[in-house]
């Protein structure tokens, strides 16, 4: 969890390395809490998606949903393999082999239960919305962070006030948005 504390009388020596420091632990963590991971059941769905549209190879599966999502979700040949193997013993999909690759590909079975499932896409619900969503808050918070470094590292002891009073209104003002909901 992140503090107010800024020094006031700016960052100077040791504390612009703390700071630098800070905005990468931030980072990291906003990168992991976006990141590729996805719930249980999404890859399943989204391999059934893509396998409605044309038959793929493992690879491309990866691509095409790390593509569709705006890369805010890539699915590892870890879970996405492992999905091939359960949807082709439960006879939903079948391999064939072309040029030393499995193409996999719906069967009867599979188009039917395609058919039957819910129509929106897990990456629909990945991709950031025209720059919205939750893949920008992190974007914004580390830009934020950023910029508050940089006025703490060249700013005056004045400007730095002012910088620590934007940001305590800024915290104030994302709290009243969750007070509101």
């Amino acid at each position: 969890m992140l503090h107010n504390s800024f020094p006031a009388g700016g960052f100077r020596g040791n504390n612009v390395d703390s700071m630098w420091q800070a905005v990468e632990e931030l980072r990291s963590r906003f990168e992991k809490r976006s990141g590729s991971r996805a719930g249980r059941g999404e890859v399943r769905s989204a391999v059934l998606a893509l396998l409605a549209e044309r038959p793929m190879h493992g690879y491309q599966i990866i691509r095409e949903i790390e593509e569709r999502s705006g890369g805010s979700w890539k699915p590892s040949a870890g879970s996405v393999y492992p999905t091939l193997q359960l949807l082709a013993d439960e006879g939903l999909i079948r391999a064939e082999e072309s040029n030393g690759r499995k193409i996999y590909s719906l069967t009867e079975a599979g188009r039917e239960s395609v058919a039957g499932a819910d129509a929106s896409a897990p990456w629909d619900s990945a991709a950031p919305a025209s720059g919205g969503g939750f893949a920008a808050l992190p974007k914004a918070g580390v830009e934020l962070a950023q910029a508050a470094s940089q006025v703490g590292r060249t700013g005056t002891p004045e400007q730095v006030q002012e910088a620590v009073a934007v940001l305590d209104d800024a915290r104030r003002r994302l709290y009243a948005i969750l007070a509101k909901g």
